[in-house]
């Protein structure tokens, strides 16, 4: 059993205990931005380069999965096939997974303007390959926006993507993004409506037709609660956003495991990350208890310093909550 199995079991039966939290490695962004989500090089004074390869982002994964803190690594179809070509999860314990399929919003190409329109539903990964490529599980995205038409149509592709997953003997969890264009919902009342919207389209599902987990945007500890608290059979999980400060990526972790997630799927805040593996572990300490956000912001620079890579961001502003949403709670609990 692999260890997000594992873990997943204890979860649900009630047996949450210190180690349990899941962190997943989001690396699917070639299936969104495309080229420059390899993310770049940097110079020697921390400053961004060009673009990594594709060959160099790959080996940036293995280099993750090598490292065995991460319980899932989530790619695109091809990349799990290089990597799996490469014999890179032959002993892992980590646990492969695809980008399932691949909305108009996450189409953020260099001068495209698609992800400014409402998402539409699209999807490009043949799940029986997957499956062949030795990966039951994966990623499927849907975005509410308060309209009709679209999230008609797009509740009309998730059905048929359930029904294709259950003919595969595929598993999935479900990303739900806040609206990506203006749906005419004030930004209090989104979180409510984006809890809403998911919890109604999955009360229509059998426990064998669920997702494993969720995979939602932090709209704050109240939202976050009001989610977990109401039907804990659920397990839900946190995507990361915006790359911000090694304090935000840490903050946001202990955030959101003390509200009642299980799950962190952090794409930008690792991929972006002057030390990638040193940032995933710095995640687990705090997801573990082991270290405050604070603290681990400042044991991750010294091992920055110890290695001779310069920071993008000096200690001083590195150490900031800069995200509003971290900001009240991470203040509150310092009081």
């Amino acid at each position: 059993m692999l260890r997000l199995d594992e873990k997943l079991a204890r979860i649900r039966s009630g047996g949450y205990r210190k180690g349990d939290f899941i962190i997943a490695d989001a690396k699917d962004g070639d299936m969104g931005p495309s080229i420059k989500s390899c993310g770049p090089h940097r110079n020697a004074d921390g400053s961004a380069g060009a673009f990594r390869t594709r060959p160099e982002f790959l080996d940036s994964i293995e280099a993750i999965v090598t490292q065995d803190v991460v319980d899932v690594m989530l790619t695109s179809v091809s990349n799990l096939e290089a990597l799996q070509e490469r014999g890179v999860y032959d002993t892992s314990r980590v646990t492969p997974a695809i980008r399932a399929n691949d909305t108009t919003d996450v189409w953020v190409f260099r001068g495209a303007s698609y992800a400014k329109q409402p998402s539409r539903p699209f999807r490009t990964a043949n799940l029986g390959e997957a499956k062949r490529l030795g990966c039951d599980l994966g990623l499927y995205s849907i975005t509410f926006n308060n309209d009709l038409d679209a999230d008609y149509m797009s509740l009309e592709h998730f059905a048929a993507f359930r029904e294709d997953a259950a003919a595969n003997d595929f598993r999935y969890f479900l990303e739900v993004f806040n609206p990506n264009v203006d749906c005419g919902i004030g930004a209090e009342d989104i979180p409510g409506y984006v809890n809403d919207a998911m919890m109604r389209c999955m009360a229509g599902l059998s426990k064998r037709e669920r997702p494993e987990f969720l995979k939602i945007a932090y709209n704050g500890p109240r939202a976050l609660d009001e989610l977990v608290s109401y039907d804990p059979s659920v397990t839900v999980g946190v995507l990361g956003g915006g790359a911000g400060t090694t304090r935000d990526c840490l903050e946001l972790i202990a955030q959101i495991e003390r509200y009642g997630a299980r799950v962190a799927l952090f794409g930008r805040k690792i991929n972006l990350a002057d030390d990638p593996q040193e940032m995933v572990r710095m995640m687990r300490a705090v997801a573990d208890g082991e270290m405050g956000s604070e603290e681990a912001t400042r044991a991750y620079h010294g091992t920055l310093q110890s290695r001779g890579i310069t920071p993008s961001r000096p200690l001083e502003d590195d150490v900031q909550i800069t995200e509003a949403v971290l900001a009240k709670d991470a203040l509150k609990s310092a009081a």
